[in-house]
């Protein structure tokens, strides 16, 4: 994850306001030396050219405020250059004053704006110690030139020496005022640049809230989810994963940039998937190593992985990769750890829904299969009735024979449609539990198919009548499979349940099929087989092999809510 940023520091003095003032002040006090120096009649040639020498130093020292000087040496090129530079000024200074009066120089005046500048760069310490080093520097010459220091000299210079400390304290005191200041400043443009990036988050999760649980149809959901996506956050792969709790792998429900395989185990995981299922927030992966990624290496060179969860489950996993090595940052990371949640909602609710919309055709089967024994089975019936009488009622050998066949062919029909209308109305209850199911429905199989049936069951409990009924219809797809397609000798059903766990398995020796083929219409019974799984929280698991045969066991622990 991208690194917090530190508390704000004060910038290098030659970049604020006070070196600005620092500047100001030196060019005050130059012309003030040079107004004292005019005053006092010290209008010689050595004060003329130390003024220019210090003007020249005022100029240098301002333009330092926007360019940078060349590179120093020694102990000076540890210094920024607006404080190198202020050294440099206040040595000038010091020299002007001892050649040209000591304190009765004009140019003392001087003094105060390099120990100020000082005081300012460094703050407290520094400023003292410079403070006193100047006052040194000229204090000594001044009483070494006289033949006898007086009592007066010795005043003079303390002071001028109380003057320069108290500049330099001065100095420093603003830099700390200064510096809180600026500091506060910092951290309030740093809020508000929070609170501005935090509304933005806002306003698109707010755009997101309205757009994903507007449908229930999961396609249109998953749509949705990526496209929005794609609107927040730029990348080149993205990517939604559901997962299947039935089976134990991981379905790519849409994505786009990368070809993915349909369904996959959790070892094909790259590694931040592998850990984004661990954790309840985004991650943001900087760099990513070869075959980290879901897209190619030349697409996914920096990524962001989050968990879809929802009532406590997770569902699937959402990624999103760019070319660009630590392309994405804070703000991405927000923005997809707001945006997981509703998705993630949207997402459950779209197959909850779709588990309802199989309920209710259920439902719809029963009631369809009731009208249909009511009106087609019996004109069926009827019709059989009448072809037995004219069967009776013709003479002619030929015509006996048609009338025969298709009186075969209508009862075929006729014991087809009883057959699958009983199958349709055929349900576990409260009173009829999955074995007396399975055993009714396994006796018609065997009176009408041409292999052998077994049927096995252990049961000493129950388990809740929701997932009884989803069992029954997998038992039913399984069998009608392995019955219209299997082309089997042998049909094996088992059933054990001790009330806390279930076991459900279907075997035949029939031509089978290789699983890594299937899909298009011809695995509609597979699909729905897994639906069914997944809704009562079973495991299903379909092994088969081309002329060996098929099994399917289907493994189940009972519900809290039974």
């Amino acid at each position: 994850m991208q690194a917090v940023p530190s508390a704000p520091t004060l910038p290098p003095v030659a970049a604020t306001p006070l070196w600005s003032f620092g500047a100001g002040v030196c060019w005050a006090t130059l012309g003030l030396a040079v107004l004292v120096a005019a005053i006092s009649g010290q209008t010689t040639v050595r004060v003329g050219a130390w003024a220019l020498a210090l003007t020249g130093m005022a100029l240098w020292q301002s333009d330092t405020r926007t360019s940078s000087p060349a590179p120093a040496t020694g102990r000076l090129r540890r210094l920024h250059p607006g404080r190198r530079v202020g050294l440099i000024a206040l040595v000038v200074d010091v020299a002007a004053v001892v050649t040209t009066g000591a304190w009765g120089s004009p140019f003392v005046f001087c003094l105060l704006g390099g120990v100020m500048v000082i005081g300012l760069a460094e703050g407290f310490a520094t400023g003292v110690k410079t403070a006193v080093v100047a006052t040194l520097a000229v204090a000594v010459p001044f009483h070494l030139g006289l033949e006898v220091p007086e009592l007066d000299s010795f005043r003079l210079t303390g002071q001028w020496a109380v003057e320069l400390l108290l500049v330099a304290l001065l100095a420093a005191y603003a830099r700390r005022l200064f510096g809180q200041a600026q500091e506060q400043h910092t951290l309030a443009l740093d809020r508000m640049g929070q609170l501005t990036e935090a509304n933005e988050l806002l306003v698109s999760l707010h755009r997101v809230a309205q757009t994903l649980p507007a449908s229930l149809d999961l396609k249109q959901v998953l749509a949705s989810t990526v496209a929005r996506l794609r609107s927040l956050i730029d990348c080149d792969v993205v990517a939604v994963l559901l997962r299947d709790e039935a089976t134990d792998t991981w379905t790519v429900a849409e994505s786009e940039g990368a070809a993915l395989p349909h369904t996959f185990p959790d070892s094909y995981l790259p590694r931040p998937l592998a850990a984004a299922t661990t954790s309840s927030v985004a991650s943001l992966v900087v760099s990513l190593g070869p075959g980290e990624g879901l897209g190619p290496e030349i697409l996914s060179r920096s990524g962001l992985y989050a968990p879809l969860r929802a009532r406590g489950a997770l569902l699937g996993l959402i990624a999103l990769e760019q070319h660009e090595p630590g392309f994405y940052g804070r703000r991405d990371l927000r923005i997809l750890d707001g945006f997981v949640e509703p998705a993630a909602m949207a997402i459950d609710n779209a197959r909850w829904f779709a588990r309802l919309r199989t309920i209710g055709a259920d439902e719809e089967r029963v009631r369809i299969a009731r009208d249909m024994h009511d009106s087609v089975g019996q004109s069926l019936a009827f019709v059989a009735f009448k072809l037995d009488r004219l069967a009776g009622m013709a003479q002619e050998e030929k015509v006996q024979e048609e009338l025969d066949v298709l009186r075969s062919e209508v009862r075929g029909v006729l014991r087809e449609v009883r057959d699958t209308l009983c199958d349709l109305r055929t349900e576990v209850t409260d009173a009829r539990d999955l074995v007396e199911t399975l055993e009714e429905f396994l006796e018609r199989v065997r009176s009408r198919a041409d292999f052998e049936v077994t049927f096995t069951h252990e049961a000493s409990g129950r388990l809740p009548l929701v997932q009884e009924r989803e069992l029954w219809r997998v038992a039913h797809e399984a069998v009608s499979n392995a019955e219209h397609h299997a082309r089997a000798r042998h049909l094996r059903v088992r059933w054990e349940c001790d009330g806390v766990t279930g076991r459900l398995a279907v075997a035949d020796d029939g031509k089978g099929f290789d699983p890594k083929q299937v899909g298009g219409t011809g695995s509609y019974g597979l699909t729905g087989m897994r639906e069914r799984a997944d809704a009562i929280g079973a495991r299903i698991d379909i092994q088969s092999e081309p002329f060996v045969g098929t099994v399917i066991e289907c493994r189940v622990q009972r519900s809290a809510a039974g």
